[in-house]
């Protein structure tokens, strides 16, 4: 068994229960929606998901007592173009709440990240306020993958698609993704390499794919490697916890395309 296998084991369970106790549309958001997609297409900087996550299943507790509107404000100030929520809450330590916070903080894309299994959840994105969701390769069959995804469609949803190897890339260009995250963590294991990106990157041809590199960003020169792949994006977690300056954190990154 993995940590993903096991992380999908729990979701399966809290979509069970989702099905009993929640409501769609009971909590509806109220927010001007903006476009990821086209912002990140139309930016001359690289553009930064800066992330909330309050703990990993490799890092262990990264910054428990993080408050997400304050952060999430943070965020907007220096820069952030978007803002990744993970609401996983047995293995991140994440809440819905953190969303719906992070919704009444900000007025930029929000992503919902999450181990997306089931319709209930794109509904319950919706209604906490996310403008973005993941779909992740590796965790459901390609038809299971294309029903989620053109069900997020129909809601107005953005979504981030998200792939860490060829077979899985294929996937997504099948599918019709406009956004593909390439996660440079192996979900299996857990482990960082930036040449997961690079490696994925020689193999999207259509220029009008945005790529987003996610996991694995400390430093400029991470950015300037990556951006020769490419990459319109990057995905930042551990990072913007950990950073004791965001501001500085954010200069650092954010380099001019």
């Amino acid at each position: 068994m993995t940590i993903l296998d096991d992380i999908l084991t729990e979701k399966k369970k809290e979509v069970a229960r989702l099905k009993e106790t929640y409501q769609p549309g009971k909590y509806q958001a109220i927010y001007q929606k903006r476009s990821l997609y086209e912002t990140f297409m139309t930016s001359n900087r690289m553009n930064i998901i800066a992330e909330i996550k309050r703990a990993s299943p490799s890092k262990g507790i990264i910054n428990e007592g993080v408050n997400p509107s304050i952060q999430a404000s943070d965020y907007q100030e220096y820069g952030a173009q978007a803002i990744s929520v993970l609401t996983d809450n047995p293995f991140f330590k994440g809440t819905m709440e953190d969303l719906q916070a992070v919704r009444k903080a900000v007025e930029i894309p929000i992503l919902n990240k999450d181990f997306i299994i089931d319709e209930i959840q794109i509904d319950r994105a919706s209604d906490y306020g996310a403008s973005v969701i993941l779909l992740i390769a590796a965790a459901l069959p390609k038809e299971r993958l294309k029903e989620l995804y053109n069900y997020a469609r129909s809601l107005d949803l953005e979504i981030l698609f998200e792939v860490h190897n060829s077979e899985e890339l294929q996937v997504a260009k099948d599918i019709g993704a406009q956004i593909i995250g390439v996660n440079n963590r192996n979900l299996k294991t857990f482990e960082v390499d930036l040449a997961i990106t690079e490696q994925l990157a020689q193999e999207i041809t259509d220029p009008d794919v945005l790529l987003i590199s996610e996991s694995g960003f400390r430093t400029t020169a991470d950015v300037e490697r990556i951006k020769k792949s490419g990459v319109k994006g990057i995905l930042v977690g551990e990072t913007m916890m950990r950073s004791g300056d965001l501001k500085q954190t954010f200069e650092q990154l954010r380099i001019p395309f």
